[in-house]
C-alpha cells in the first residue's frame, strides 16, 4: 500500500492515558487519517511486545517505533525488523551495576521481557498478557547473576525507574549509552545514537514516504527528537517546555483528546490543500 504521510505518535499521555484504553474520539481520529492516505505508526518506549493491542484496535499494519527508537517492529509478524543492540559488555556492565544496587530495572529484547532481580514490572506485564491469547502474550524471562558470565539475551533498551542518585550517575558514566527519560522517575537507557526521531524517519523511509510529508506528536523529554525530526512537530498542551518551544503546532491535553484535535484540525487541513 502506497501513503502519502506519516504520522508518529508517542502513547502514553499523548493517544491515550496509561493503563487506558485508547478513546473513541482518538480511534475515529486515527481512522480517518489513515482513510485519509496516512500511515500512523506508534512511537513508544515500550517494549515492542507490549503493544499488540493497540495496533490491533487501530487497525494499522505499519511498523512501529519501539524501546524508544531502538527498534522498529512488525505488528503482523511480531517480528523486530530493527534493532540497535547495546554491546553485551556494556549490557553485564550495567546488570551488575542493577544487581548491586538492587535497581528497579528491565530489559527489552527481539526476543522478549527480561527482569533483572530487582524489577517491580512484572505485575505491569503480567496484567498486560492477562487474557490474551498465547501468540500475542509478551514472552517474559530473568535475567540473573549468572548470566554475566554464561551470556545474556540480545538488548536494546533498558527501563530503569527511580533509581537513586548514586545509580543513576553511575549509568550516565557508562561510555556508548543513549539516556533518556520518559516519565517521570523513568529512564530510557539504549545504545548510543539511537532516538525516537531517528526511529520514524527509518519507518518513513521503509514505507517510502518523503520526510518533508512526516509529522510527529508527543509530550515528554523522549518526544523531543521525534518532534524536531518530522517536518510537523506537534506538541500536547502540557508537554515539556523543550517540545512546547520547538512544536509547529500545540493541541490539547491526552485528557481534552489532543491527539485528535491535532488530526482534524491541524493535520488533515494541511495534507488536503
Amino acid at each position: 500500500m502506497e501513503y502519502s504521510f506519516l504520522l508518529g505518535s508517542d502513547m502514553d499521555f499523548t493517544l491515550l492515558m496509561p493503563g487506558q484504553p485508547i478513546s473513541d474520539v482518538n480511534l475515529r481520529a486515527a481512522r480517518a487519517l489513515i482513510a485519509a492516505g496516512g500511515a500512523l505508526t506508534i512511537s513508544t518506549g515500550r517494549s515492542s511486545f507490549l503493544t499488540n493491542i493497540y495496533t490491533d484496535v487501530l487497525e494499522t499494519t505499519v511498523p512501529i517505533i519501539t524501546s524508544n527508537g531502538a527498534s522498529v517492529f512488525d505488528p503482523v509478524s511480531r517480528k523486530e525488523i530493527y534493532s540497535s543492540l547495546i554491546p553485551e559488555d556494556t549490557c553485564k556492565k550495567l546488570l551488575s551495576l542493577f544487581i548491586e544496587h538492587d535497581s528497579n530495572a528491565t530489559s527489552y529484547s527481539p526476543e522478549g521481557i527480561f527482569y533483572a532481580p530487582g524489577s517491580l514490572r512484572r505485575e505491569f506485564i503480567s496484567n498486560y498478557n492477562k487474557g490474551l491469547p498465547e501468540d500475542k502474550k509478551a514472552p517474559v524471562g530473568e535475567l540473573t547473576a549468572d548470566m554475566l558470565t554464561e551470556g545474556l539475551p540480545p538488548i536494546n533498551k533498558f527501563l530503569l525507574i527511580d533509581p537513586d542518585e548514586e545509580t543513576l550517575d553511575l549509568v550516565r558514566a557508562v561510555k556508548g549509552l543513549e539516556i533518556v527519560s520518559s516519565a517521570g522517575g523513568f529512564y530510557d537507557i539504549m545504545k548510543e545514537g539511537n532516538s525516537k526521531g531517528d526511529g520514524l524517519l527509518r519507518v518513513a523511509d521503509y514505507l517510502g514516504i518523503p520526510h518533508d510529508m512526516t509529522f510527529a506528536i508527543g509530550d515528554s523529554e523522549n518526544d523531543l527528537s521525534m518532534i524536531t525530526d518530522a517536518e510537523y512537530g506537534i506538541a500536547m498542551k502540557n508537554s515539556d517546555p523543550r517540545l512546547l518551544k520547538a512544536a509547529s503546532y500545540i493541541t490539547g491535553t491526552c485528557e481534552e483528546d489532543g491527539f485528535a484535535k491535532a488530526v482534524f484540525d491541524y493535520i488533515l487541513p494541511l495534507v488536503r490543500r
